[in-house]
C-alpha cells in the first residue's frame, strides 16, 4: 500500500502572509470616511460671492459601501452644508479617504451622478498628474491676483479632479478593480 501525500494544504506561514496579513493591514485604515468638496453660496448672491467648503458625509467600513452611500447621498440631493435653507451648496468632487488620511477613491460630481475617477496606475503617472495639477493650480493663482475669482475657481477645481486620481499606492489595485465591477460604471 502506498501513502500518497496530498499537495492541496497550504503551510500556515503560507496561509497567514498571503490571506492574513493583509487583512489585518486592510483593517488598520479602517473606517473610510466620506467627504465632498464643494462650492456654497447664499440665495440671492452671484457665483463670484460663492466660497469653497467640505462637507462630510459619513463612514464606511469598506470601499464598496463608501462608494454605495456617496452616490446614494449625490442621487437623493442629499449632501447639505447645514439646515440653513438660504445657504445652497453643489457638490463637485466625493472624495473617499481611509483613517490615515489616504486617498481610496475621488469622483467628479455630475448631473446627480459620481463619476468615479480612475486611480494613477504606477508613481511616473502620480508625478505627471502632480505636475499639470500644480500648473493649473499656478494659473487659477494668477486670474485670483487679477481679481477673476470664477475662472481662479474653475482652474482649482479642474486641479482638484486631476488630483482625484491621486489614490494612496495601498489603494490603487482596490480601487481600479473596483471600477471595473458593472454596478461602478
Amino acid at each position: 500500500m502506498t501513502i500518497s501525500r496530498q499537495t492541496t494544504f497550504a503551510p500556515i506561514g503560507e496561509i497567514v502572509a498571503r490571506d492574513m496579513l493583509p487583512r489585518l493591514h486592510r483593517a488598520q485604515r479602517l473606517p473610510l470616511h466620506i467627504s465632498c468638496i464643494g462650492t456654497a453660496r447664499y440665495d440671492g448672491l452671484g457665483d463670484a460671492d460663492g466660497f469653497d467648503c467640505s462637507v462630510v458625509i459619513g463612514e464606511c467600513p469598506s470601499p464598496e459601501d463608501a462608494m454605495t452611500v456617496a452616490s446614494q447621498r449625490v442621487a437623493r440631493c442629499d449632501v447639505r452644508l447645514s439646515s440653513d435653507d438660504t445657504l445652497r451648496f453643489r457638490p463637485r468632487i466625493m472624495a473617499i479617504q481611509d483613517s490615515d488620511k489616504g486617498l481610496v477613491l475621488a469622483g467628479e460630481v455630475r448631473a446627480g451622478i459620481v463619476l468615479w475617477q480612475q486611480p494613477v496606475a504606477s508613481d511616473a503617472e502620480a508625478r505627471r498628474v502632480v505636475t499639470d495639477a500644480s500648473r493649473l493650480r499656478g494659473v487659477a493663482f494668477a486670474a485670483s491676483g487679477r481679481g477673476d475669482a470664477a475662472s481662479a475657481r474653475d482652474h482649482r477645481y479642474r486641479a482638484s479632479l486631476l488630483e482625484a486620481r491621486l489614490v494612496d499606492p495601498f489603494w490603487r489595485e482596490t480601487a481600479a478593480e473596483l471600477l471595473r465591477l458593472p454596478q461602478a460604471a
